[in-house]
């Protein structure tokens, strides 16, 4: 009994040790879970904070100032974003830009960019602030609607109003009348906002053509000052890169086209910046703290999530495949004038989802030939509406054409005429108060046309190229101009190429 006793005695202990180390594991583990969660929880609860943070510095403006006249939503698979690049002296920029904190809010920059359907492609295409345009009604402070202002330049849009802030949605209302494309989105940077992004990335990498000096900058110096810039390549941060993107006199022609180059060339540098640390939420957050700080932006990208997001869509667009280009324009005297049809041959690219080479960037699949045929087109009735209309081009008789087919249809035409120009790459249905509906509908019976408003009474249809006399089918598309193509840049073309006009 004794010697069985001892016998069974061991293996009890043996047990209990042994029990006790496979117990301190189980210990040890649950202790590493509960510091993993407690990790997570506060993690979730940083980036929680985080865009908290972010959400409260970004500011919007008033989407009630954007036009109910607008290009139709999804006519374009791909997405358009409005940059506007604001010189207003409020909220502590006069002190990086000069000039009265009390001024009006101007607009230096301007680009759309078009993000192609298939998320690989996007163009930018800058509107320089002297083209002469017409601007519709915009929405004032005080609720009220200015009428449309015709042949004045592109950024008095932003400056409508007389408020140091500016006006964004007057801005989008003119870049939707102009091109006819749908703007998505519009944001709006200051140059405190561009100032801190370019030191956030550790700088962007420039070239100059020549030295810079103060009165380049400033040409109310009665001498040139101090030396800005050494000629050649160099990294501007901060104010010096706001230096470099302003100055308009002093290289090439000193014109505001110019100096369009060298914006565009420097965007293309901070975008490879940008990508080379790498897009990831992890390092588009310092970028995002920097510009929400001073951006504004309509209501649909009015959050840090919303932002982020937009900006994590790009990251499969290759350097090579995003291009800046100008809007076809020719001097007009101290102006700019916009040039057709290259510019509308332009729009109808974009809109179709094509690249400036002429590839389908829509993204969508070639049809099989088992796929279903098109559902018939819905007639078009205009009983009871009464147009007339103008022949915008130099082809014979295509008013006549116009003006038959829409009698068909049971529009009241009265009369056809020639337009005071000629070179109408589509066609534009006008229309005076109280007929937008009326627009609307005669637009149906030319597909792709534009609607724009006019001070006129009654609705006006001004004939373009694109129409074929009686044909609704979609008009073959036209080729982009080439001195839109051959004055292309892309992101990844070297930084002293392409730098300046004249």
């Amino acid at each position: 009994m004794t010697t069985s006793t001892s016998r069974q005695a061991v293996p009890q202990r043996h047990r209990s040790a042994a029990g006790a180390r496979r117990r301190k594991p189980g210990r040890r583990g649950r202790l590493a879970l509960a510091i993993c969660l407690s990790l997570l929880l506060l993690l979730a609860a940083g980036a929680g904070w985080v865009y908290l943070k972010l959400d409260r510095d970004i500011k919007t403006f008033d989407a009630g100032g954007i036009s109910d006249n607008r290009p139709a939503a999804g006519s374009s698979k791909g997405e358009n974003v409005l940059v506007i690049g604001s010189d207003a002296r409020n909220d502590g920029n006069a002190a990086l830009g000069g000039g009265d904190v009390n001024d009006i809010g101007r607009s230096d920059t301007a680009f759309l960019l078009h993000v192609y359907a298939d998320h690989k492609n996007a163009v930018a295409v800058s509107i320089p602030r002297d083209s002469l345009v017409t601007i519709p009604p915009c929405k004032l402070p005080d609720g009220k609607w200015t009428t449309a202002r015709q042949g004045v330049k592109f950024n008095e849009a932003y400056s409508v109003g007389e408020t140091a802030k500016g006006n964004p949605a007057c801005t989008q209302n003119t870049v939707e009348s102009i091109t006819g494309l749908r703007v998505d989105h519009t944001v709006v940077v200051d140059f405190k906002g561009f100032a801190a992004l370019t030191e956030v990335v550790g700088g962007v990498k420039v070239c100059l053509p020549q030295n810079v000096y103060q009165r380049d900058l400033n040409p109310n110096r009665t001498t040139r000052g101090k030396l800005l810039f050494d000629k050649g390549e160099q990294t501007v941060s901060g104010q010096k890169a706001l230096d470099y993107v302003r100055i308009r006199h002093g290289i090439g022609d000193g014109s505001d086209i110019g100096r369009i180059k060298r914006q565009q060339a420097f965007v293309a540098s901070l975008l490879k910046e940008v990508k080379s640390n790498g897009l990831s939420p992890a390092k588009l957050l310092p970028l995002a703290d920097a510009a929400t700080k001073s951006l504004t932006v309509d209501p649909g990208l009015g959050s840090a999530q919303k932002l982020i997001s937009f900006a994590m869509s790009l990251k499969d667009i290759d350097l090579h495949n995003t291009k800046f280009v100008t809007i076809p324009w020719r001097y007009q005297g101290a102006r700019v004038a916009i040039v057709e049809p290259d510019a509308s041959d332009l729009w109808a690219a974009l809109k179709a989802d094509r690249t400036l080479d002429g590839k389908d960037a829509s993204g969508k699949k070639k049809a099989s030939p088992s796929a279903s045929p098109t559902a018939a087109t819905t007639p078009v009735s205009g009983r009871g509406i009464t147009v007339t209309v103008y022949n915008g081009t130099t082809i014979t008789g295509l008013a006549a054409k116009a003006a038959a087919e829409l009698t068909s249809d049971g529009f009241t035409v009265t009369g056809t005429a020639t337009a005071s120009s000629q070179n109408h790459a589509t066609t534009v249905i006008e229309y005076g108060p109280g007929h937008k509906s009326d627009a609307q509908t005669a637009a149906r019976v030319f597909p792709g046309a534009a609607i724009q408003p006019v001070t006129a009474p009654g609705v006006n249809v001004v004939v373009g190229q694109s129409y074929k006399g009686g044909s609704t089918a979609t008009p073959q598309p036209t080729a982009i101009p080439k001195d839109v193509t051959e004055g292309a840049r892309s992101a990844d073309d070297n930084i002293c190429s392409n730098l300046s006009y004249g």
